[in-house]
């Protein structure tokens, strides 16, 4: 029997090893990227669904077209026009399986095998994962706490070939929580745009910001048309039903909209129409507020206890949104070494940092994430992960 070449840059170890680890149920888990459960909108779901099968209930469970529910992809567009400012209209929307779905195809529509992808220093595990597939070759840029240096990704697109696309995380970045500035974001539109090469813009957390208003997205500056703006609604609504989105200029959308029809067909009919039905019915902006209060209060609790049980010499940053903290431990700690030992002797797990980066070393990182744990479970696990790092060090 043969396999396809492509299975050979498949490296999924770091998440296989995650997963066996959280396995055991009495893990104390601050390690996965996941909402809330008891946060979800259960009842109100309920109420959207009756709505729909009553409405609608032939065509919400038929199949749909592969773009997505025109009134959805309204929806969103109103929605980035206003929090964002992308200048977005419904047909330059494509409705997909969650963004890890927009970051597959793209995957199939700019790369092949030596394909160049510049990415932040770390980046999103799960991009690395979905561009090695398509033979992806990655370098990092140079990434400081207002975003990506541009100068230093200008220097790249001028000294490197064949760079395919650029991939960036600008909202609470993860793993690092990072909020790129304005300046930061206009600039690199202006970079992409001027050497023509498409661009990445990765926005799952960006809503979850504990205070003030959402800055521009990159695509509000993106004059050229390069720019593709990701989000979704699985961190502000529910992962499960798997409904996200893109916007792109229409000779972008067009190819990634052939991709989705023969891969998958279309996006599940009934979870589109729900959200639909759900935002007629109830207020999703309050919905996600008071999301935003009960993980900015985690985050605090989060923060402290690091300050409280770590020792001295590992600095975390707070995060202004989003779902995680990022640690940095003094060099010399490998990270990987303590999570085997956090999990097998202490029953408590998060990522070492290491996974997060494209090139080799940096094994002195850890994510935590704070939005699925309670707040007194949170501080019992950064006690017991402060005992092993009090003996790592």
């Amino acid at each position: 029997m043969k396999f396809a070449k492509r299975l050979e840059w498949c490296d999924s170890s770091d998440v296989g090893d995650i997963l066996k680890a959280l396995s055991d149920p009495e893990i104390l888990s601050l390690a996965g990227g996941l909402p809330a459960p008891e946060l979800f909108p259960v009842e109100e779901v309920k109420t959207a669904t009756a709505l729909v099968l009553d409405r609608e209930g032939d065509k919400a469970l038929q199949y749909s077209s592969a773009q997505g529910d025109p009134r959805l992809r309204e929806m969103v567009a109103r929605r980035m026009t206003d929090k964002y400012g992308t200048p977005a209209k419904a047909e330059e929307v494509l409705i997909t399986n969650g963004s890890q779905q927009a970051l597959d195809m793209a995957g199939k529509v700019f790369l092949e095998e030596g394909s160049v992808v510049l990415c932040e220093s770390p980046t999103y595990l799960g991009a690395l994962g979905a561009f090695r597939t398509y033979g992806a070759e990655f370098v990092e840029v140079e990434t400081d706490s207002d975003g990506m240096i541009i100068e230093d990704l200008e220097r790249k697109l001028k000294e490197i070939d064949d760079v395919r696309l650029v991939y960036v995380n600008p909202d609470f970045q993860n793993p690092t929580g990072i909020d790129w500035s304005v300046e930061r974001r206009k600039a690199f539109a202006e970079v992409v745009g001027r050497y023509g090469v498409a661009a990445i813009e990765d926005n799952p957390y960006g809503e979850l910001r504990f205070e003030g208003p959402c800055p521009p997205s990159i695509k509000s500056f993106d004059r050229d048309g390069v720019v593709i703006s990701l989000g979704s609604f699985s961190k502000i609504f529910s992962p499960g039903m798997r409904v996200a989105w893109m916007i792109a200029a229409p000779e972008i959308l067009s190819k990634f909209g052939d991709m989705k029809q023969n891969a998958i067909l279309c996006s599940s009919t009934l979870h589109q129409a729900q959200i639909v039905a759900y935002n007629e019915m109830f207020d999703l902006d309050a919905h996600v507020e008071r999301i935003c209060k009960v993980y900015k209060k985690r985050m605090s609790v989060l923060i402290d206890s690091v300050r409280e049980f770590f020792p001295k010499e590992a600095v975390v940053v707070p995060p202004a949104g989003g779902l995680f903290a990022w640690v940095e431990l003094p060099e010399g700690v490998n990270a990987r070494d303590v999570f085997k030992v956090a999990v097998e002797e202490h029953k408590v797990a998060f990522v070492p940092g290491g996974a997060f980066f494209a090139e080799p070393g940096h094994e002195n990182y850890m994510r935590l994430n704070f939005s699925n744990v309670p707040e007194d479970r949170l501080k019992e696990g950064i006690r017991r992960l402060g005992a092993v790092l009090s003996q790592s060090m």
